[in-house]
């Protein structure tokens, strides 16, 4: 895990994306949910795991309404599904143009992939605020030949057969493809498919100081 890896010497390239490029706060939800009355929701939901029905809607096998339901149901009397999609998408903070930029260039020198478990709602949210904040949002969508998303796919990280799946679709070999992640126990399912797993410590430095240590620009 994580040893220096030559760019020449792979066929492909798999990002996570939030905590990897889009920047997150993981505890931003679980303070506004107390907020609003539900003071279990960090036990719930939190980067290492989560309850069964957020996994439902990750997987696409939970739509919107009954989602949010679930989430009021939790909530003081009276809070309204704004405060809930308000609280539910305040994990989302926001991309630096600069990374943006690294991408689209790493796009032009690899095979690159997007691969996320995240659900409609926040997809939905990352996308238009990417589309308002980036100076050439196209560009950096591009750079990818296909961006997977957890609830389109029916599948998750950490399990192994999510990425070899991603692997067959494409016609990669899991051996020759680097998957980077900021979730440890998906560098962990990625290392057990047979991929390159390299894990960002965010506490060490971001997604631009690990393309520097790998020596790729």
């Amino acid at each position: 895990m994580n040893e220096s890896v030559r760019l020449q010497d792979l066929d492909a390239v798999i990002l996570d994306f939030g905590g990897v490029l889009y920047d997150i706060d993981y505890d931003a939800p679980s303070k506004a949910f107390a907020a609003l009355g539900d003071t279990e929701f960090a036990s719930l939901y939190h980067q290492a795991s989560q309850s069964p029905w957020f996994d439902a809607i990750e997987s696409g096998k939970m739509d919107r309404a009954t989602f949010y339901r679930h989430l009021l149901g939790r909530c003081n009397p009276g809070t309204s599904e704004a405060q809930v999609h308000e609280a539910w998408c305040c994990i989302l903070t926001g991309m630096p143009a600069e990374r943006a930029e690294l991408v689209a260039r790493l796009g032009t020198q690899t095979r690159l992939f997007l691969l996320s478990n995240t659900n409609a709602i926040h997809a939905a949210e990352f996308e238009q605020d990417l589309e308002r904040s980036l100076p050439d949002a196209p560009r950096f969508w591009d750079a990818f030949e296909v961006a997977h998303y957890s609830h389109d796919l029916g599948v998750k990280k950490p399990d192994p057969a999510t990425f070899l799946h991603v692997c067959k679709i494409h016609g990669l070999n899991p051996t020759k493809t680097l998957f980077l992640d900021d979730s440890i126990q998906h560098v962990r399912g990625a290392e057990e498919a047979g991929l390159v797993a390299h894990h960002l410590d965010l506490s060490a430095g971001d997604f631009a100081d690990w393309m520097a240590r790998m020596g790729w620009f």
